[in-house]
């Protein structure tokens, strides 16, 4: 006897729907929400990472031999910016729009980037960046319109 799906029994693969498009499962909705909330704490955290950066550089680790070496200040302003920017596409992800989806794709991308070239600065947060970016990445990029 096999029971029907209901709250408990949700299927975990998208499931198909008249007109050959997919629907999306509650599981991957409530990924892409959490992904519009921590593209905001993201943002939120940029910013203060690039005050921080601008303000007390010297809270940072220095490495002279860096190639991708830039000063903090400079560094600050990236981080501000971009915080900026993930906090208000996040927002925009939160409300459901397609374009919040598309551009915290390249946003976020973006974003994991510049913390891998970030990382002799502050490891261990970026390292903590890396991964919540990948995480986010994935879910943006799993949900289906």
């Amino acid at each position: 006897m096999t029971q029907a799906p209901g709250p408990l029994h949700e299927p975990s693969a998208p499931v198909p729907v008249s007109g050959g498009g997919r629907r999306n499962t509650a599981a991957v909705t409530g990924l892409v929400v959490f992904a519009g909330v921590m593209m905001l704490v993201d943002g939120l955290l940029g910013i203060f990472q690039g005050i921080v950066a601008i303000a007390r550089d010297d809270l940072y680790l220095t490495t002279p031999n860096y190639v991708f070496r830039f000063n903090l200040t400079t560094w600050g302003w990236i981080h501000l910016a971009m915080g900026a920017l993930l906090a208000l596409i996040g927002y925009g992800v939160l409300r459901g729009a397609a374009w919040g989806r598309v551009i915290g794709i390249a946003l976020v991308a973006l974003n994991l980037v510049l913390n891998f070239l970030f990382l002799p600065y502050y490891p261990l947060w970026s390292l903590a960046a890396l991964a919540m970016n990948a995480f986010v990445l994935w879910a943006l990029c799993t949900y289906r319109d």
